[in-house]
């Protein structure tokens, strides 16, 4: 619960709780704010055997750490039934990226890439190149911008 709260920070909110409650009252909050801790833990987990039981049997698997977002996509990619390991190992990113690079700065691509495609492979070997670049088109000397009678 309390991780990420380091030495420092401990010693200060020490140094902070007997200056606001003073040394006689410390102990008798510390045991009211434990007392309290323990009833909300003891009430949730009664919540959490009580959605169990109404649940029924076939949820008898269930986690409620499973209900968090990062935890259930984690945790579903991790399965092994969905072979999901073999499809991210296969799949080379870079390899992608310099694809798609060498198609934008119109560069043929490497005779030796197995994923270049039949219609890819004869457009590219035709010596078709496609101008991705962008140009912005120059007016004729003689056309005036486009009047907006609402703008004025």
């Amino acid at each position: 619960m309390f991780n990420d709260i380091g030495p420092l920070e401990l010693v200060t909110i020490i140094v902070l709780a007997v200056l606001v409650f003073g040394p006689d009252k410390l102990p008798k909050v510390i045991q009211d704010v434990m007392r309290t801790v323990r009833k909300i833990r003891e009430f949730s987990e009664s919540a959490k055997q009580d959605i169990r039981q109404e649940l029924g049997p076939e949820f008898k698997d269930f986690e409620f750490e499973d209900l968090n977002p990062k935890t259930f996509i984690r945790k579903q990619l991790d399965n092994e039934d969905l072979g999901l390991k073999e499809l991210r190992n296969g799949f080379d990113l870079k390899k992608e990226m310099a694809e798609v690079t060498d198609a934008v700065h119109g560069r043929s691509p490497e005779p030796s890439s197995p994923s270049l495609s039949a219609s890819s492979a004869s457009s590219a070997s035709s010596g078709d190149r496609i101008d991705m670049t962008k140009k912005p088109e120059e007016p004729a000397k003689d056309d005036r911008p486009p009047f907006d009678a609402d703008a004025t």
